[in-house]
Parts: C-alpha cells; sequence; structure tokens
C-alpha cells in the first residue's frame, strides 16, 4: 500500500497544510480517506479529479468532511458529463448532514452523485482493500479505520480521546496514524482527542511498529508533541505533514 498525506492540519487548515485527507493506494484501487478543509485542491496534487474509487469518512466534523460539498460540485456539473456514482462510507445521516451544509433540500441532496453507504464497526472489502472499522472515543459518532492489504496494515485513529478499542485495532499494525491535537497538561477536556504523551502511549500499548502523528492544530506545537510521544513510545516516531508519501 502506498500512503499519501493530502492534509494533516487539526480544526482548521494551516499554512503548510489543509485539514485531514489521506489517500491511500493498493493495485490501481484509491481510496480516499477524510476530505476535511482545502483538501480537495490538494488532492489534485496526487490524483486526478476522477480518478478516486472510494472515500471513507472517520466522522461528521467540518475539518474531516466538508470538502464533499465541493467535491459534489466538481462531480455533479463535469463538462464530461456526470461520473458514475461514488461510495461514500460515512457514519449514521451523512448525506442529510452534507446536504443541510450545502443548504440544498436533503432529498435527493447529493444521493445523485454519491453512493452513501453507512458505517457500523466490523471489516468489509473495498476494492483490493480489508477496511475494519470501530467506533473511537469522540463527542459525535466517530470511526477508527485499519486497512490491509498482503499482509501490511495501517491504522488511522480519526479523531479521539483514550480509546482501548483504538489499541486493539492498530495491534501489531504496521504504521499507526495517530492523532495527537493536545499539549500534555494544557488541555484537560476528556473524550475529545489525544495529545502526544497518550499517541505514544496508544501506540506502545498496541506493539505498533510506526507511529505517525497527525491532526495537529496550528495553535498546538508539533515539536512537543513529538518528544511527548518519543517519551512513551520506543519505536519510531515523526510529523505527519502534507505530501508525505508512506510505502507499507
Amino acid at each position: 500500500m502506498k500512503l499519501t498525506v493530502v492534509g494533516c492540519s487539526g480544526s482548521f487548515p494551516s499554512p503548510e497544510s489543509p485539514c485531514s485527507s489521506y489517500l491511500v493506494e493498493a493495485d490501481g484501487f484509491r481510496l480516499v480517506i477524510d476530505l476535511g478543509n482545502g483538501a480537495l485542491g490538494a488532492l489534485q496534487n496526487h490524483v486526478g479529479l476522477y480518478e478516486v474509487d472510494a472515500i471513507a469518512l472517520s466522522h461528521l466534523h467540518a475539518d474531516h468532511c466538508i470538502d464533499l460539498c465541493a467535491y459534489w460540485v466538481a462531480r455533479n456539473y463535469r463538462q464530461e458529463g456526470c461520473p458514475e456514482q461514488l461510495p461514500v462510507y460515512g457514519p449514521r445521516d451523512t448525506p442529510g448532514r452534507l446536504a443541510r451544509a450545502y443548504d440544498m433540500p436533503e432529498d435527493p441532496g447529493m444521493t445523485e452523485v454519491f453512493d452513501f453507504r453507512t458505517l457500523t464497526s466490523g471489516s468489509f472489502a473495498l476494492g483490493p482493500l480489508t477496511v475494519t472499522a470501530v467506533q473511537v472515543n469522540h463527542p459525535v459518532e466517530a470511526y477508527a479505520f485499519r486497512i490491509e492489504h498482503q499482509g501490511r496494515s495501517l491504522v488511522y485513529s480519526g479523531d479521539t480521546g483514550e480509546s482501548p478499542e483504538l489499541v486493539e485495532l492498530a495491534r501489531e499494525s504496521d504504521l499507526f496514524l495517530c492523532e495527537a491535537a493536545y499539549t500534555d497538561g494544557k488541555e484537560t477536556y476528556r473524550s475529545v482527542h489525544l495529545n502526544g504523551r497518550e499517541a505514544g502511549e496508544h501506540a506502545a500499548a498496541a506493539g505498533a511498529r510506526r507511529l505517525v502523528l497527525t491532526h495537529i492544530p496550528p495553535w498546538t506545537d508539533p515539536q512537543r508533541n513529538l518528544r511527548d510521544a518519543e517519551a512513551a513510545y520506543a519505536g519510531p516516531v515523526e510529523l505527519a505533514k502534507a505530501g508525505a508519501v508512506y510505502e507499507i
């Protein structure tokens, strides 16, 4: 598998990166995970607008899904005609939420462009990939994903606070792409986000082989979170950067 970080900024875009979006490729199949603020523009640096095979949304906060509205425009009004419906996996009411965000009637909403499929915890085949979704610890319905192909595994935390389910999902994963939005000792909100130390602890508990920290907001010091993660996890740790590519 190949993972490309399209965007990795948490909560709102930074000068260096759009919000959350990741491109996973295997055997010619292209899966986009999340499509947050600004991500559609950056995505075009890595794949054609009409070459995406499926989208999976971890949850429905704007920094993870709002560019689906722009993508609806790009597909619906394509000069050569709208392509076939694109599968979009998301939490309950994804079609309604996106229609309301675009201020359009919910019936038909965006359903003529996107083939919406409701996520539940469990595994399913997506092209050559096996995707396992588990619900994690966030104020809204939110999922983490494990993506497997030919014995290799990538785990994406989505947005979550401390989560035993995430540890199990990331067990012995080859690459653990884990959010670290908070600063240890600064934010005290529970069940919302992880800090760098907690991301490292989750990776260590899971026995993940590599940790990449993501979803760090512009107001958070990424180097502090990197140091905190390194103190809790003995494996290789780095910060996600827009445009970075990982072979898994």
